[in-house]
């Protein structure tokens, strides 16, 4: 195992929590490097060396942190078709979670040396893969905001949702998009577009496209300009699961997409799992045309291969 870190994240104690696993990985007879990325830009250099690693030994990469961590680890594994595991230290781990990873870290340890191959699937913007949703409008200005916010205040649940509710309710430009998908064309007035590829995140906001990703396809969700009380009502029943149906919603699950600002913009500010950048336009959203291998603890009532 070929682990990485990301000291420069953002996330505290995570030197610490790089000793504890391979503290527990000696114990455990596991062959493993630790790599530890200690400056904001070293992270590409860090995830390099250890994907060649892996390469080099048949061995696997593993990504220890939040989603902006296990994005870029999964990029570098999914390119190079390397077998990749997941520590979750982030703040959802919505990834991890949705394949059987505890969120503590000895357990999480002790699951990934029970863990099996199992493909994946992934969503693909242009050539960037991402894992739990990518997104344009307002969700990149939430992520922005819910980052000072947890910097000035710590890296905390209640903090991020806060944060976005306080986002949510100083409204936003509305954008005009074409979205072209399964043969049709239709053009929206919306805050947001997001995309989802993380059925768990979809169950726990009560949306039926939750099953469609289960079976590999994507999930796109618009939000229409709304007032603040009926965006406070919306937030409550995303809040309670119940999105579904909700006024102002409207979401459909697709294999393809094609989104072009009505304005030609050329460049569009994305979110794409927790990180935010600027990306060329058309944004063409799909499936990835391979899975990505990663190492899923088995189910309950599986037996480890010997």
């Amino acid at each position: 195992m070929f682990i990485v870190f990301n000291a420069a994240s953002g996330q505290a104690d995570t030197l610490r929590a790089s000793e504890q696993v391979a503290s527990r990985l000696r114990t455990a007879g596991q062959a493993h490097h630790i790599f530890v990325a200690q400056a904001p830009g070293e992270l590409g250099s860090v995830i390099g060396r250890a994907v060649h690693g892996a390469r080099d030994a048949g061995g696997a990469v593993v990504a220890a942190g939040g989603d902006g961590t296990l994005n870029a680890v999964a990029q570098a594994a999914w390119n190079s078709r390397l077998l990749m595991g997941v520590l979750p230290l982030g703040t959802f781990n919505y990834f991890g979670r949705a394949h059987g990873m505890p969120t503590e870290l000895d357990d999480a340890v002790d699951a990934l040396l029970r863990a099996r191959p199992r493909p994946v699937p992934l969503g693909l913007l242009g050539e960037r893969v991402f894992l739990v949703n990518a997104s344009v409008g307002l969700y990149p200005r939430l992520l922005l905001q819910r980052e000072q916010a947890k910097r000035r205040f710590g890296r905390h649940r209640g903090v991020a949702l806060l944060s976005g509710l306080r986002t949510l309710l100083r409204g936003g430009s509305v954008m005009t998009l074409q979205l072209h998908a399964q043969g049709q064309m239709r053009v929206v007035r919306t805050r947001t577009l997001f995309v989802g590829n993380n059925d768990l995140q979809l169950h726990a906001l009560g949306l039926r496209e939750a099953l469609a990703v289960e079976q590999g396809r994507l999930a796109a969700i618009t939000l229409q300009p709304l007032s603040t009380l009926r965006t406070l009502w919306l937030v409550l029943r995303g809040a309670l699961g119940r999105l579904d149906g909700a006024e102002g919603v409207d979401s459909f699950a697709f294999d393809r997409l094609v989104v072009q600002p009505r304005r030609r913009a050329t460049s569009m500010q994305v979110a794409m799992d927790g990180e935010v950048l600027r990306m060329a336009t058309p944004l063409v959203f799909q499936t990835a045309p391979h899975p990505l291998q990663l190492l899923v603890p088995p189910d309950e009532d599986e037996e480890p291969d010997a």
